[in-house]
């Protein structure tokens, strides 16, 4: 489990993050031009959609699939107005902030959902390949959960349905979705025309994207290290531990077995550091990143890695049908 944790702390994206951050510290001139970062967002955003979609195409409209799908939404989506009542009780964040952080652990981490993975083959527990898609699906929701509660007050001033338009065909949203569609309508073909786009350059352009998610959080942080108080960061470890919580009834309720079951646990305590940064620097620009970011990697990823997976996969073992 140790060897594990460090293959994935010690992975070339979080390294580049690490490096973002240690160039803003040593007050380097190192910058991304903002049109490349808004790219860098746009292309993560349209390829975790698409190989979702294809993933669905090819496993097709299984009974399994689509409960497994429904709960991963319905966890997805309401898991950040669970974290954002709990962030504005205990902590004086803004509304935008909290909001922000909320859709964080609302979304998932690929990286976390890898890191399941991985440990079930070690411990030769199997789970279904469609759980790909359920992870997909759950991007979205969660970010459509945290612009309705950042903007909720705005329905007061003008029409309802002009609001959840907007809502609805927000850039980051759209591109997720439709892309999702995409991948769903072409499937495995399209899938091989373009994997020299959506595949290849996924890692590289997430190195980059990271690295200036780290700039970004790391120049954040000079002016926000305040706000990180005791109960801002206890939050990152009590949170997925609720949303695991949630997720195992969940799975008890749909008869999963354990190893579907530990991941559909890991994927609801994950936090997001690739989508939903990404959505959030288009959607919310008044939000702080480095709140977010910081506790979604700085804190819920490493411990899920050292504590939170070996945990959600007994969990799992003894809810299992």
């Amino acid at each position: 489990m140790l060897s594990l944790a460090l293959q994935n702390l010690l992975s070339p994206m979080v390294l580049f993050f690490v490096l973002g951050l240690l160039a803003a510290w040593a007050r380097s001139d190192l910058t991304i031009p903002e049109s490349i970062a808004k790219f860098l967002a746009l292309y993560l955003l349209l390829s975790i959609g698409f190989r979702g979609g294809a993933e669905v195409s090819h496993h097709g409209l299984t009974a399994p699939l689509l409960t497994a799908v429904a709960a991963g939404v319905a966890l997805s989506f309401g898991t950040p107005f669970v974290a954002y009542a709990i962030l504005r009780a205990a902590t004086r964040l803004g509304s935008v902030d909290a909001a922000a952080i909320a859709g964080h652990y609302g979304s998932i981490s690929a990286v976390t959902f890898v890191a399941v993975t991985g440990m079930l083959g070690q411990l030769s527990v199997p789970y279904d390949g469609y759980l790909v898609a359920v992870a997909a699906a759950m991007e979205t929701p969660a970010i459509f959960a945290a612009l309705l509660i950042a903007n909720r007050g705005e329905t007061a001033h003008r029409g309802r349905s002009e609001f959840f338009r907007e809502v609805a065909f927000n850039g980051s949203i759209f591109i997720l979705l439709g892309s999702f569609a995409i991948g769903a309508i072409t499937g495995e073909r399209g899938l091989a025309l373009l994997k020299p786009f959506i595949l290849d350059p996924f890692a590289g352009f997430l190195c980059l994207f990271l690295l200036d998610m780290g700039l970004v959080a790391g120049r954040g942080l000079k002016q926000g290290w305040r706000h990180l108080t005791l109960a801002v960061t206890s939050f990152a470890v009590i949170m997925p531990l609720i949303s695991a919580s949630l997720a195992a009834v969940a799975a008890a309720l749909i008869g999963m077995s354990a190893g579907n079951a530990a991941v559909l646990i890991t994927l609801a305590a994950s936090a997001s550091y690739i989508a939903a940064p990404a959505a959030m620097r288009l959607a919310l620009p008044a939000a702080n990143p480095a709140l977010a970011l910081t506790l979604s990697l700085g804190v819920t990823f490493p411990f899920n890695l050292l504590v939170g997976i070996p945990l959600y996969i007994a969990i799992a073992s003894r809810i299992a049908h």
